[in-house]
C-alpha cells in the first residue's frame, strides 16, 4: 500500500461556530473542543468538585456547565463576576441561556464529555479508594506533618519544663528520669 504524507491532505481542524440570538444579543458556540481543552474541561470539572475525599455531585454539574459556556461560547465574564460561580450557573439555568447553549453543541460532543466525565470521576475514585491511592495520599501529606512535627522538637527547651521534669524524678523515687 502507498503511504500518504499527512501534509499534502492540507487539512486543518473544522472546529466551526453556531450562532443564535439571545435577548437580541448573538451568541456563538463553537462545534468542536480540541481533546486538550476537552481534558482540561473534565479535569477542572473534578478538581472544583472534589471536597472532603469526594465529589460533590451538584458541583460537578454545575462546573461542568459553567465550564461548557467559558470554554465553548463567546461568552466573556469579568473576574469579579467569576468570584461566584454558583450566581453565574443560577442565573444561566434560570433564564434559559445555559439549555440554549447547550443544544448549539453538537449531540456527539456534548455525550461525550458527560461520559469521559463520569468515567474519570470513577477512576480517581477508584484510585483513591485502592493502597496506592492511600499510600499516594499519606506521602503527600506527610511532608507538611513532619515539617510541624520538626518544628515543634527545634522548639523544646527542656528548661521551661524544669518543675514537670522534678515532679516526675520525685514520682521516680528521685532518681533522673
Amino acid at each position: 500500500m502507498a503511504k500518504t504524507s499527512f501534509t499534502n491532505l492540507k487539512i486543518k481542524n473544522n472546529i466551526g461556530k453556531k450562532v443564535f440570538t439571545f435577548n437580541g444579543v448573538e451568541i456563538e458556540v463553537l462545534q468542536y473542543l480540541p481533546v486538550l481543552a476537552k481534558d482540561d474541561l473534565v479535569a477542572i470539572t473534578l478538581q472544583q468538585s472534589y471536597e472532603n475525599g469526594a465529589y460533590n455531585m451538584i458541583k460537578i454539574n454545575m462546573y461542568f456547565h459553567l465550564f461548557l459556556v467559558y470554554m465553548y461560547s463567546n461568552i466573556n465574564f469579568t473576574e469579579k463576576q467569576k468570584e461566584n460561580e454558583e450566581k453565574i450557573y443560577d442565573t444561566l439555568k434560570s433564564s434559559g441561556l445555559l439549555d440554549e447553549i447547550i443544544k448549539q453543541i453538537p449531540n456527539n460532543e456534548y455525550d461525550f464529555l458527560v461520559k469521559k466525565l463520569y468515567e474519570q470521576k470513577e477512576e480517581y475514585m477508584r484510585y483513591n479508594l485502592s493502597c496506592a491511592g492511600v499510600l499516594n495520599g499519606f506521602i503527600n501529606k506527610m511532608p507538611v506533618g513532619a515539617e510541624a512535627a520538626m518544628n515543634m522538637v527545634n522548639s523544646f527547651d527542656p528548661s521551661k519544663f524544669q518543675s514537670i521534669i522534678d515532679f516526675a524524678q520525685k514520682l521516680n523515687g528521685n532518681r533522673p528520669i
